[in-house]
């Protein structure tokens, strides 16, 4: 199956993760048109880079059709892929259904271990109404299971089996 990776972005700090009671950061968000991945560890110059062992959250996915779903049905014109702060923009899958799934991206290849949920932030980042219209299609997290260059522009997606979704709550979302 063809998929189309539309945008993708890293950030150095983290503007709302973690910062519960304490206000929001104002890290930049850099778009790049590749990106290094490094299996078990994360995106090289992303802020979650070797954040935890076995960390869930090494990459994450979003679709191009939540952005769009966002502007027109909450009336968020205004709304880029820049303030959900997930890594890839997706287009030609909802990136929710690669939950569960092990599955490659060129010469790339992660694990979707579960929902990247939305937090109350989503409000304040781009609009009234928005924490609770992403939730169930927040995104996805993933693992990197197999490292390398991941590109802007089109590529073949494979999925290559199921794994167990992590359900665990080692880390909150805000």
């Amino acid at each position: 199956m063809k998929v189309e990776i539309k945008e993708m972005y890293v950030s150095d700090g983290h503007n709302y993760y973690g910062r519960y009671g304490k206000g929001s950061m104002d890290y930049a968000i850099q778009r790049c048109d590749s990106m290094e991945l490094v299996a078990g560890s994360g995106i090289v110059g992303d802020r979650f880079f070797d954040y935890i062992k076995d960390y869930k959250g090494q990459i994450t996915f979003f679709s191009q059709s939540t952005i769009d779903a966002v502007r027109d049905e909450l009336g968020h014109d205004h709304a880029t892929a820049t303030m959900f702060r997930r890594n890839v923009v997706l287009c030609g899958i909802d990136a929710e259904a690669l939950i569960g799934k092990r599955f490659r991206i060129g010469e790339t290849e992660f694990t979707g271990s579960c929902e990247a949920a939305p937090c109350f932030w989503m409000d304040e980042a781009v609009g009234e109404g928005t924490h609770e219209f992403l939730k169930g299609r927040g995104g996805l997290r993933a693992r990197i299971t197999q490292g390398g260059e991941l590109k802007v522009g089109e590529h073949e997606i494979e999925i290559l089996g199921n794994v167990p979704i992590d359900e665990s709550k080692e880390e909150k979302s805000d």
